[in-house]
């Protein structure tokens, strides 16, 4: 077994890239772009993860990769492997560095052709972002020692639907949100953050609490010390409180009309009042 050179690549070009670009042979292998059709697992800030599915986007857009989710990248590229060659795939050093990694098969079958979907998980620690049109994947080209024959995989005059698209049944399995030590990571920070606030509202309220039991104990001390007091020394009672009424002024006392016998005359008189004594005067004699 014997790998291309760029210059086998590049004479072999039309045979086994389909619209090729000599631009994009690098060193011994061909610079595999972005597909515009693509998957990345949800995530908690995805909404219903249920109903996600496959996504479609034009060229030049983009999409972001979460730390510690998978997706599933089609190639733009469609490659027609011969019977006798053996096809090696990998990702771009400079986007391995992001933390990219391949988690998909490392090779392609003698007689595939199609497009390549690529199974790529973020190992790092912030999301990696990828458009449609970038080069980013590898591919390696290998001579056999001979031609695969029956065990290869039957070429045909199309490309296969299967191989044109992603397949839809490998979604099932990874619909969901991957738990991620990142992810994790992270619920347990929003975890802490959470109970550290209800630990502390729960500290204000139960300050609260026993500020008012502190009042009424009080209260309840004081009441009890008072009625005992009562109790032991009922002679220190307050006496009650005497309501004096004042004394009402003496009524004049009024006298019999005089009737005189003279004339006959029935003439009512009223008999003046005696004068009162004069006051002793308290001067001291001269």
């Amino acid at each position: 077994m014997s790998f291309w050179s760029g210059k086998t690549i590049k004479d072999r070009l039309a045979a086994v890239i389909v619209d090729g670009d000599e631009r994009l042979i690098d060193c011994a292998a061909y610079t595999l772009r972005v597909g515009t059709e693509y998957f990345v697992t949800p995530t908690d800030d995805s909404g219903d993860a249920n109903s996600l599915s496959l996504k479609t986007m034009q060229s030049g857009e983009s999409f972001a990769i979460p730390p510690g989710q998978l997706a599933y990248v089609i190639t733009h590229e469609t490659v027609n492997i011969p019977k006798n060659v053996l096809a090696f795939i990998s990702i771009r050093v400079s986007v391995k560095w992001k933390g990219l990694v391949n988690v998909s098969g490392f090779h392609v079958d003698p007689g595939y052709r199609g497009r390549l979907t690529f199974s790529v998980y973020n190992a790092g620690s912030a999301s990696i972002h990828l458009r449609s049109g970038d080069a980013v994947f590898l591919i390696w080209f290998a001579d056999l020692d001979g031609t695969a024959t029956e065990f290869a995989k039957t070429p045909k005059d199309t490309v296969p639907e299967e191989n044109s698209r992603i397949n839809i049944g490998t979604l099932a399995p990874t619909s969901g949100e991957l738990h991620s030590l990142n992810g994790l990571a992270n619920r347990i920070k929003d975890t802490k953050e959470a109970l550290d606030k209800r630990i502390t509202a729960l500290e204000s309220a139960s300050g609260i609490y026993r500020v008012a039991a502190g009042a009424v104990l009080t209260i309840c001390l004081a009441l009890g010390v008072k009625l005992i007091s009562d109790w032991m020394h009922p002679e220190a009672k307050a006496p009650p409180v005497m309501v004096v009424m004042p004394t009402p002024p003496p009524a004049t006392t009024m006298q019999p009309p005089f009737r005189s016998p003279v004339g006959g005359q029935n003439a009512a008189k009223t008999q003046e009042p005696h004068p009162a004594p004069p006051l002793l005067s308290r001067q001291p004699p001269k």
